[in-house]
C-alpha cells in the first residue's frame, strides 16, 4: 500500500476556538468521520453536523482543540475550519487568508466560491439576556 503524504501539523487559532490537521500518529483518535468529495464543498447536513460538533465542544470546553483531516490537507479539512471560523464571526476573506497562512495551497477555486457565499447560520454567536446578539463566542 503506497504511503500517504500528511502534510506538517497544522494548528489554526481564532478567538477560543483551536484546530488542528492530525498526524498519522493521532488520526486513530479522530471521533467523527464525515466524507464529502475531494475538492468539493461539503454537503448542507455536513455543515450542521459539524457545525453542532464545534458549538458543543467549544462550549463545554473552551479552548479545546478539534482535529480536523483530510487525505492531502488542502481542501476540506480547510474549509470546515474556515466554516467555523466565519461562524465565528471571521470575514471570509480573514479565515482564508489565515488558514493560507498556516497551509500553502488550501482551498481550490470551488471552495473558494462556496465560502464567498456562504452565509453564517448563527451557530457560534449567542443571544444575551435582553434578546441582541453579541459579538462574543462562547460566553
Amino acid at each position: 500500500m503506497a504511503r500517504m503524504n500528511h502534510p506538517a501539523p497544522v494548528e489554526v487559532t481564532y478567538k477560543n476556538m483551536r484546530f488542528l490537521n492530525p498526524t498519522n500518529a493521532t488520526l486513530n483518535k479522530v471521533i467523527e468521520d464525515w466524507p464529502f468529495d475531494d475538492g468539493a464543498p461539503p454537503s448542507n447536513q455536513t455543515v450542521d453536523d459539524w457545525l453542532s460538533l464545534v458549538t458543543i465542544n467549544f462550549h463545554e470546553d473552551p479552548g479545546c482543540c478539534i482535529a480536523v483531516h483530510c487525505v492531502a490537507g488542502l481542501g476540506r479539512g480547510p474549509v470546515l475550519v474556515a466554516l467555523a471560523l466565519i461562524e465565528g464571526g471571521m470575514k471570509y476573506e480573514d479565515a482564508v487568508q489565515l488558514i493560507r497562512q498556516k497551509q500553502r495551497g488550501a482551498f481550490n477555486s470551488k471552495q473558494l466560491l462556496y465560502l464567498e457565499k456562504y452565509r453564517p447560520k448563527m451557530w457560534l454567536r449567542f443571544k444575551s439576556s435582553n434578546g441582541h446578539r453579541n459579538n462574543c463566542c462562547f460566553q
